[in-house]
């Protein structure tokens, strides 16, 4: 008996970010980049910017893993690459009721209206969430990336790339939900 091929788990990649905050568009940056590249069909990149919301319900095409490309302030050197793995098992219930402004949802207020809307439809949320982040130098209102954050777009896509391949990355790494804020 000849069974049919295994579907291969599908991978979404989300550049988010507001290219008007300088910085703040480093995922947007890093997305069209990687978006350039050769990448396997059951890999998808997207620019969400500030799309919250339309990520949440984009999600719940079913998707495996999902990766954020973000800047996140932790507090070093602007242009530090950051891998952070968020703990799905934990839920993100323990955040409330998700903020439903569809441009100033943050990782974790997505995450929430993940779960929610999961719960309601029945479909399931990505088994892996990561999130490579950035350390900007200013999210001040400007467009166009620091030069320090402009330099870490060519070394996040590959990490990226890294990650897709399933190797450990070799930057700064967190794992913990609070890291998503």
């Amino acid at each position: 008996m000849n069974r049919p091929p295994a579907a291969r788990a599908r991978t979404l990649v989300a550049g988010i970010g507001n290219i008007f905050l300088g910085d703040d568009g480093f995922g947007v940056e890093t997305a069209r980049r990687l978006a350039e590249r050769d990448l396997p069909g059951d890999i998808e990149v997207v620019d969400i910017g500030v799309r919250g919301m339309h990520l949440a319900y984009q999600l719940l095409d079913g998707y495996d893993t999902l990766v954020l490309v973000d800047a996140t302030a932790r507090g070093e050197a602007p242009g530090t690459l950051y891998v952070i793995e968020h703990d799905v098992g934990a839920g993100s219930s323990s955040l409330g009721t998700p903020a439903l402004d569809g441009h100033r949802m943050t990782p974790d207020a997505v995450l929430a209206l993940l779960d929610t809307l999961c719960a309601g439809t029945g479909a399931r949320p990505p088994r892996r969430v990561l999130v490579v982040g950035c350390e900007p130098a200013s999210v001040d209102e400007g467009i166009g990336l620091s030069a320090q954050v402009s330099h870490a777009v060519p070394e996040a896509v590959r990490l990226i790339e890294e990650l897709l391949r399933g190797a450990e990355p070799s930057v700064a790494q967190a794992s913990s939900a609070e890291a998503l804020t």
